[in-house]
């Protein structure tokens, strides 16, 4: 039977390599924790100005239609008005 002996030098080294990738992993979990929150907030703002271009689209057609509409009418007025000379 061998048993393996570790010097207190390498036990340290070892030691601190362990906390090294301890505080590596929390890091990494925290900007992971970030970078999630920040793709929620920035689908939230896409949702948003999604539906607010939308109703601009919507409002856009609709003034559309509604100068169509006064132009047709002006122009069947000035049509009478020249009938009338």
């Amino acid at each position: 039977m061998t048993t393996a002996t570790i010097s207190v030098d390498e036990f340290q080294a070892l030691e601190q390599k362990v906390l090294r990738a301890v505080e590596i992993v929390k890091r990494e979990r925290e900007a992971r924790a970030k970078a999630e929150a920040e793709v929620t907030s920035l689908r939230e703002q896409l949702e948003f100005q999604t539906l607010v271009a939308t109703e601009a689209q919507t409002a856009v057609t609709t003034l559309t239609k509604d100068r169509d509409a006064v132009r047709l009418r002006v122009e069947k007025m000035l049509q009478q008005m020249d009938d009338l000379l």
